[in-house]
């Protein structure tokens, strides 16, 4: 049964790049061969304790003592993953035989449990199986990493000098990184390193973040200027860059700007976050993207200048993990995505989001991952540079946008169709998506109350 479904996606999987291709037709088709493509994963959150059992609230540790909902082999929607629903993300990536150059993989290893369930040696462990989970299904794949709140113990308390955990995530990640990324990363968690592409006469630079020391849950950096002197680091890297005339991708886990679920509400402490905007206004003709994962949701931001011009697009993957607490209304279905860039200047062409419906897998016993949606397909825009993802935004803004409820279904990748997202949750949404500093999101959320 498994290997149908791993067929039927593979075969779907072709016809969808097909009639994609066939339909495009952009102003400026490129030759195929000028189209690079990656993967995103994000918040695997593997739960070793998963299993099936009678016994409702003994399926995992994840669910903190509450009743599973309706546990199945890929997963249960109060629970992180099973390694089995893993397993059939990397399955369905690697048997769809898409040419990708890299993969960025944005944190989040081990499950959301109480402290004393994990340990030092735990993290470790878990980020260790991920890591050699992937290289077995990619074993020739170019992997740049980041890491998450929940990659240490005691999660969200990742330190500004080095630690056991950098130690030894460097060790597990020495296959995909430079010595001199390693070496930085062992000191702060953080890295750059180049990535060299064949159809292209500019190298890529990757910038790997870690937006883990700005996360406000972390006491260990309160009332620290620049923690790990990253900021420091950051600008020297994007002003060489800029010198040099790179492109770069910035990726992380804990994202910019403000959540779109919680108002007033930024993912990071609001005045690194108010830095970060700063630096990344300065070098944005430097800054081709920027990835993030840790809300589990599907979400992009435009970040504009102090004209209020588009300037950088800014995207948040959704988790393989389907986890929720209680008391959340919605959770998401697994998802894993993938870009299309121009190999030529990196500008990012389209981005195509795959699901697994929960669900029905788990009904059928079979992982049937899906095509969920064509960004360019689903908002009717040209690519994914600001000045389009600007025009999306601005549609999505108008009254009873039916546009706004197919975005807000891919922002819980398809969990529930019948859950609407109106007045103070589309206020929230919208203003998230146009405006990451402190002022601009304030008058946004000012101006749509009136």
């Amino acid at each position: 049964m498994e290997l149908l479904g791993v067929r039927a996606a593979r075969l779907a999987l072709g016809l969808a790049l097909l009639c994609s291709a066939l339909e495009a037709a952009p102003v400026r088709p490129l030759p195929r061969s000028a189209v690079g493509e990656f993967w995103h994963v994000s918040d695997l959150h593997l739960d070793p304790t998963y299993h099936i059992t009678p016994d409702r609230t003994k399926v995992c540790s994840s669910s903190k003592g509450a009743n599973a909902s309706n546990p199945g082999p890929f997963g249960d929607f109060l629970c992180d993953s099973p390694y089995q629903l893993i397993l059939s993300a990397f399955a369905f990536m690697k048997d769809s035989q898409q040419q990708v150059s890299f993969m960025i993989w944005t944190g989040d290893s081990p499950p959301h449990v109480p402290v004393k369930e994990l340990s030092t040696k735990l993290v470790i462990s878990i980020i260790g199986n991920m890591t050699s989970t992937i290289r077995i299904f990619f074993p020739d794949l170019q992997v740049f990493p980041a890491l998450g709140n929940h990659d240490y113990w005691p999660q969200d308390q990742l330190p500004v000098t080095t630690s056991e955990v950098y130690n030894a995530v460097a060790d597990f990640w020495k296959p995909w990184l430079t010595d001199e990324a390693i070496s930085t990363f062992r000191k702060g968690g953080f890295y750059t390193q180049l990535f060299e592409s064949s159809g292209s006469s500019q190298p890529l630079r990757i910038i790997s973040l870690n937006t883990n020391l700005y996360y406000s849950p972390n006491s260990v950096t309160v009332n620290v200027t620049d923690p790990a002197n990253q900021f420091a680091w950051l600008e020297g890297i994007l002003e060489t860059s800029s010198q040099k005339k790179e492109k770069v991708y910035i990726i992380g886990h804990v994202p910019i700007g403000y959540l779109p679920y919680a108002r007033n509400t930024t993912a990071i402490r609001e005045c690194y976050n108010e830095r970060l905007v700063k630096i990344f206004r300065k070098y944005s003709s430097v800054i081709a993207g920027q990835f993030f994962g840790h809300t589990h949701r599907d979400s992009i931001m435009v970040l504009l200048d102090e004209e209020e011009k588009p300037v950088n697009s800014l995207f948040v993957a959704p988790a393989v993990t389907p986890v929720k607490s209680v008391w959340q209304m919605e959770s998401n279905n697994p998802g894993v995505r993938l870009y299309q860039y121009d190999r030529l200047d990196y500008s990012l062409l389209d981005l195509w989001q795959f699901y697994l419906d929960l669900r029905d897998a788990n009904k059928k016993n079979e992982s049937n991952w899906k095509l969920e949606y064509i960004l360019t397909k689903a908002y009717g825009i040209e690519d994914l540079k600001p000045e389009s993802l600007y025009k999306m935004a601005k549609q999505l803004s108008v009254p009873h946008s039916t546009l706004f409820e197919q975005y807000y279904n891919n922002f819980i990748v398809s969990y529930d169709k019948t859950i609407l997202c109106e007045e103070g949750c589309k206020t929230c949404q919208i203003c998230a998506i146009q405006y990451l500093d402190y002022s601009s999101y304030t008058d946004c959320i000012n101006r749509e109350a009136t």
